[in-house]
């Protein structure tokens, strides 16, 4: 082992300094940041956020040279060594480990995670933009110099995905008589492994949900979101308004996106089947005037589902719903008239009249809400504007829900009771 001219061991002096920053961590994890200053706080944020920069840093020049750890387990890496004795799972572990030999290669990236001024998720943007342009054959050596240069000091003002964003475009920027070409053909490329990628599978859970993951172009992705995002907002701005704590970010947007589903007109879909597109619910009348009956969503149970009576009354106020309710002998007593769910024309009138949510309290605007028959079908009731009140989702789900009771009050607006 060497020894410095001062009598110390280099393995000495790393094992010092790393027991000054446990005994400071110790110390700062000892505190109780609810009672620093905001001003603290903020000094804190910003010198922890340097800090991991710096470890990272370290890190991954100790990692780019660890092949002696790779030959003691007799693996390709230190991966293994990695998954044994720190529990790393080794994907991760040989990404930090390319990682580290990606930012050996580029000398600015290397000193700008050093000096704090670049984070690891910026490293990782900036490295995989180098390589690409190292990899372009149109690309020269200078033209690579200048996109690092260019990268690191943008990295300064622009987050992660800012720099990703610049890394694709940084070559048109350098000369864009040179790559602006190029750089559409690589989009082009880039959209037509898009459409190779783009997949959807759905699947029955069989606990009452539907699972689905799926992958789509950008182009698309980007619409989808938004358009799910649309119908979240209302239902997020009316928690906040009354100050009631929101749920998580994925539960309001898988309610905004079966709100999305449930809002698609079906005269603009495709025929299917041979007919239009829409859902058949199968129910007797028997089973629609109990309170907790069954239907079938689709025509039969092999090809369908069971759902509660009360969800099925909910989605027959839906025009992208026809209803098949039966009598003795499996006799066809209703088939969805046109008098079973409200028409354009008076859901209309519904939003002039009632302006929002008829629910006690309740003020989502019209425009989400959906029109309900305050006597039910199965009862008697008729499809008139007397009898018809807007709800919100939530409150039509209510008012399916056989745990409830509603009425409607002398002002119009109706009000939901647990039952006792």
């Amino acid at each position: 082992m060497s020894i410095d001219h001062w009598g110390t061991s280099p393995g000495d002096l790393v094992s010092s300094a790393l027991a000054a920053i446990e005994t400071s961590l110790e110390e700062l994890l000892a505190m109780d940041p609810t009672y620093w200053r905001t001003s603290q706080k903020k000094d804190f944020l910003a010198r922890v956020e340097k800090l991991q920069a710096q470890q990272a840093a370290l890190t991954l020049r100790v990692l780019a040279v660890s092949g002696d750890i790779a030959t003691e387990t007799g693996d390709k890496d230190a991966s293994a060594w990695m998954r044994a004795e720190l529990l790393v799972d080794k994907g991760a572990a040989r990404t930090q480990i390319k990682l580290a030999h990606a930012v050996a290669k580029y000398e600015l990236v290397s000193a700008g995670l050093a000096a704090g001024v670049i984070s690891e998720a910026k490293a990782t943007v900036i490295t995989k933009a180098l390589d690409t342009i190292h990899a372009d054959p149109i690309a020269t050596g200078e033209d690579l110099v200048l996109a690092e240069k260019l990268l690191v000091d943008y990295a300064d003002l622009a987050t992660a995905n800012e720099l990703q964003i610049a890394g694709k475009r940084v070559l048109a920027k350098i000369d864009p008589d040179r790559f602006e070409e190029a750089e559409a053909k690589a989009l082009h490329a880039e959209e037509e492994r898009a459409q190779q990628k783009t997949a959807l599978r759905v699947w029955d859970n069989h606990d009452g949900t539907i699972g689905f993951d799926g992958v789509l172009p950008t182009s698309i992705g980007m619409r989808f979101k938004k358009q799910v995002e649309a119908w979240t907002q209302p239902r997020k701005q009316q928690l906040l308004d009354k100050g009631a704590p929101l749920p998580p970010w994925e539960r309001l947007m898988g309610q905004g996106f079966a709100r999305l589903i449930e809002t698609i007109d079906p005269a603009a879909l495709p025929r299917h089947g041979g007919d239009a597109t829409v859902i058949n619910v199968v129910i007797s009348l028997e089973e629609l005037r109990k309170e907790l009956g069954t239907a079938t969503l689709g025509f039969d149970e092999t090809n369908g589902t069971t759902i509660t009576a009360a969800e099925a009354r909910r989605m027959a106020c839906n025009a992208t719903i026809i209803p098949w309710v039966l009598g003795g002998d499996s006799e066809v007593l209703d088939m969805g008239r046109a008098s079973r769910v409200f028409v354009p024309i008076q859901r209309k009138a519904l939003r002039l009249q009632q302006k929002c949510c008829q629910a006690e309290g309740c003020d989502m605007p019209p425009e989400w809400c959906d029109a309900h028959h305050l006597k039910p079908w199965a009862a008697g009731g008729r499809t008139d504007l007397k009898d018809g009140v807007l709800l919100c989702p939530h409150h039509h789900r209510l008012a399916h829900n056989p745990v409830y009771v509603h009425e409607r009050l002398p002002d119009g607006t109706v009000r939901f009771t647990r039952r006792p």
